[in-house]
């Protein structure tokens, strides 16, 4: 298959790179400084079984240069979910024939977003399971492997699997690509906005008995909301996503805490989630509204009432801005709870 990668980020250079080095057709359209540093050095992915340095690759300056070269079978987007509109709409500019666009982004609402600007027939949702960081440019180390899912249904989802798994990626497809996407939802919400606000490791939080409860009540929101729109957690690779729920709902604390402290408090190992390293590195934008906040306008939506993620969701975004002090929250959990139901 023929692949077009819609930036080289962690996630793009981490199956990007996999891919390619599976025999795959694999390019990216990247911007100029960062295209010519992976035309000069390649793709270096490291996993478990060793370092793969990939020179097959073809880089592209811009969205009409990538797709006058085409065809295409399909462009892969692995942006911040706050990046998606401008990516597609750079596509649609070009007045090219589009490709088949697969989402492998964070967050339920991309594909909707993009369908938006190209069709529902058009789009591909995924989600990517395994954890991946990006110690330089066209650099892309696997952290933990677990592996990633396709919706099935579109013409091309049987070969996307095909191709994705063949290339060591451990790809599984879904018959229900709203509940895959959910279910990743619920497993990104874990101690991720509370630990950008507080400036606090997960185990942390996990471990405090206060902010344990409004994890699990992060969870509870989220899956009230999921019943309301008629989906249920659904396992993804290497991810007990029911366990995780079941733990959130049912358990006793004095199970649960224990449980979710270890496999959710120390997965990550010293790694902060992914809103921490946003906000601390000064980026000035947060994927919180297209996480926690999802959770908030489909609760609405539903009718299904959704306090702590709006609470977290509006607080992120105050600290991201700068209209709310950083400081006020650092290493203060009161603070937080006194804002919380």
């Amino acid at each position: 298959m023929k692949f077009l990668f819609l930036g080289a980020g962690a996630i793009g250079t981490y199956i990007g790179g996999s891919l390619a080095a599976s025999g795959q057709t694999v390019a990216f359209v990247e911007q100029p400084a960062t295209a010519a540093v992976i035309r000069e050095r390649g793709l270096r992915v490291t996993t478990a079984g060793g370092v793969r340095a990939v020179d097959t690759v073809t880089v592209y300056d811009s969205p009409a240069d990538a797709l006058a070269a085409g065809p295409h079978d399909v462009a892969v987007v692995a942006l911040k979910s706050f990046d998606t509109a401008d990516a597609i709409d750079s596509l649609v500019a070009t007045g090219a024939s589009l490709p088949a666009i697969l989402s492998l982004q964070n967050g339920v609402d991309n594909e909707a977003t993009i369908a938006a600007r190209v069709g529902a027939s058009g789009v591909i949702a995924g989600t990517v399971v395994s954890a991946v960081g990006k110690p330089g440019v066209g650099e892309a180390v696997e952290e933990k492997h677990r592996g990633m899912g396709v919706a099935l249904g579109h013409p091309l989802s049987d070969r996307l699997v095909a191709a994705l798994d063949g290339a060591g990626l451990a790809c599984r497809g879904f018959a229900d690509a709203d509940a895959m996407k959910w279910s990743k939802l619920l497993t990104n919400l874990t101690g991720n906005a509370t630990s950008a606000i507080l400036d606090l490791p997960v185990a942390a939080l996990f471990s405090d008995a206060d902010l344990y409860r409004v994890e699990v009540e992060v969870l509870r929101e989220c899956l009230r909301v999921m019943r309301a729109m008629g989906l249920r957690p659904v396992d993804l690779p290497g991810t007990p996503v029911r366990l995780l729920a079941l733990a959130a709902q049912r358990l006793p604390r004095v199970i649960a805490q224990p449980a979710l402290t270890r496999a959710l408090g120390s997965g990550r190992g010293d790694k902060m989630p992914s809103f921490h390293i946003d906000l601390h590195s000064g980026r000035g934008r947060s994927e919180v509204e297209f996480l926690n906040g999802a959770v908030v306008r489909h609760g609405a939506a539903h009718g299904v009432p959704t306090p702590v993620n709006e609470v977290l969701t509006r607080t992120l975004l105050a600290l991201t801005d700068g209209t709310e002090s950083i400081e006020r929250f650092r290493h203060r959990p009161a603070e937080l709870l006194a804002l919380l139901p």
